[in-house]
């Protein structure tokens, strides 16, 4: 079997299934497999297919068709131009929060030395990225899951950036290990429970609830507003991700705490999707 019979045969399985873009995903799933770039498939179309390699697209495909994200299979994601590692314990990147750290990239001279805090790091993206362009800070990432801090430590390690450190803390109990952070950021779980079945199955079968679900949607952003008092020096700046219906109620908890210079921004969408502000000083 060729790689373009192989293509064409998964299309047709994963659509059967009601698997949307069943191209793309059938392409990304034989790519990783091949161990090659996916646009390396259009110039290998009559390369035949090793049982080996038949046997494990197969496997993929089976894990597809059940809703399984693509980027669990292949144990891997893209976030700002950097390929991360995943797992279920952490939840995918996605678009949206790139729009978070090209926000914070666009307020600040990337040689300053900042001192970066990333709330509920997850896989450790936002942290990563940030450590990428803004080399002379130093960046913490803090998360409640140890599985979470053990694959940002590993996506840190192999994407060789030393100024950048995780540490497991529960934000909703506990505080961050230093003060005086320039910029604290965070993309906290923000779905309400109530939500949970209205979200595509792939989400609310496959990734992590923990880094999803709340009782109460401002839980996280009232928590982590009170938290600036201590721990954001006067003039630092706050970024947040949030849910669209969300943005007026986190932008009143963040006037309470005297935040000023609040923006916010809209996603590719036209949803409202970052929230920012500068501490009174």
């Amino acid at each position: 079997m060729t790689v373009l019979e192989s293509l064409k045969l998964a299309t047709e399985y994963l659509e059967k299934h009601s698997i949307e873009n069943a191209r793309l995903n059938s392409e990304l799933l034989l790519s990783d497999v091949l161990n090659c770039k996916r646009f390396e498939l259009y110039t290998n179309f009559d390369k035949p297919l090793k049982e080996s390699e038949i046997q494990k697209f197969r496997e993929y495909l089976k894990r597809r068709a059940i809703g399984e994200p693509v980027q669990y299979i292949t144990g891997k994601a893209n976030f700002y131009g950097l390929e991360f590692i995943v797992t279920p314990d952490v939840l995918i990147p996605r678009p949206e929060t790139e729009l978070l750290v090209e926000e914070i990239l666009n307020c600040y001279d990337h040689n300053l030395q900042l001192k970066i805090l990333d709330i509920c790091s997850g896989s450790g993206n936002i942290g990563i990225t940030l450590a990428k362009f803004f080399e002379n800070s130093i960046i913490h990432c803090i998360d409640v899951s140890e599985k979470a801090i053990e694959i940002g430590k590993l996506n840190a390690q192999r994407l060789n950036f030393k100024n950048v450190a995780f540490h497991k803390i529960d934000i909703l109990t506990q505080k961050p290990i230093e003060k005086n952070y320039d910029l604290i950021v965070s993309n906290p779980p923000y779905v309400s429970e109530s939500k949970k079945q209205s979200l595509q199955k792939e989400i609310r079968l496959f990734e992590p609830h923990i880094a999803l679900f709340v009782d109460d949607e401002l839980k996280f952003y009232r928590r982590i507003i009170e938290l600036t008092d201590e721990f954001l020096v006067s003039g630092g700046k706050l970024f947040f991700e949030i849910d669209h219906n969300q943005a007026m109620n986190v932008k009143s908890l963040m006037i309470v705490k005297n935040f000023t210079n609040i923006k916010i921004k809209k996603d590719l969408a036209d949803l409202n999707r970052i929230i920012s502000g500068v501490k009174s000083i």
